[in-house]
């Protein structure tokens, strides 16, 4: 990995966004994602090599530091305004087509559940691994997600809950997605949600942190 690209990568893994970000104290005053990854494409870098070297590598780093707990929730937001900042850049290549995301993940919390910041968590660490997020935001209907679903074809799916109540709900979607479309993956996740329940409701996956989602993701 050229210098550049390991600089990219270490300002997502450490949350440093732009030379005037105070964040993290040991970089204050330093380029960031931002410039970094500005610097990279005037210097030739095309886009894939940005994503793929730099942007995928920093937020896998901080992905599995934060399943070990090693890092904490406001590590992983910092870390995902970083990448933001470096997306910026690229969004333009992807929006004319340049570049390919991996795949496409709807993503949103279930019906009768207002609750977002796992779902959050989940879509900043899925959107750093180089696919297209699609968030439905909350309390998102069956019908809501068999839309999108047939927007995109060969998508995956994301349903989250944090509410015990709200679980009722994920398993009435789960089962109309895969009676509308058997093929698309169901992946499944929230604070009460285990890998039994999974079983029970015929979801593909269930990850209790980020980066598992994401490593689902790239190995289907």
């Amino acid at each position: 990995m050229s210098e550049i690209l390991e600089k990219i990568a270490e300002c997502i893994e450490k949350g440093k966004i732009d030379a005037n970000s105070p964040h993290p104290p040991d970089m204050k005053g330093q380029d960031g994602a931002d410039e970094y990854t500005r610097k990279a494409l005037d210097e030739g870098v095309s886009p894939e090599e940005i994503l793929a070297d730099a942007l995928v590598p920093g937020m896998k780093v901080v992905g599995e530091k934060f399943a070990n707990g090693e890092v904490f929730i406001p590590d992983l937001l910092m870390s995902s305004k970083a990448m933001n900042a470096a997306m910026a850049h690229l969004e333009p290549f992807f929006d004319s087509g340049e570049v390919k995301a991996k795949g496409t993940l709807i993503i949103g919390t279930v019906q009768g559940d207002l609750h977002d910041i796992g779902k959050n968590l989940v879509g900043m660490v899925v959107k750093g691994g180089g696919w297209e997020l699609i968030d439905l935001g909350v309390d998102v209907s069956p019908e809501k997600f068999l839309a999108e679903i047939e927007k995109h074809p060969g998508c995956a799916v994301g349903l989250s809950a944090l509410l015990t109540t709200t679980m009722p709900n994920m398993e009435r979607i789960c089962n109309s997605i895969k009676e509308n479309s058997p093929d698309t993956k169901v992946i499944i996740g929230g604070a009460p949600i285990t890998e039994k329940f999974a079983e029970k409701i015929g979801a593909d996956a269930y990850y209790p942190d980020p980066q598992g989602a994401v490593e689902y993701l790239n190995s289907i």
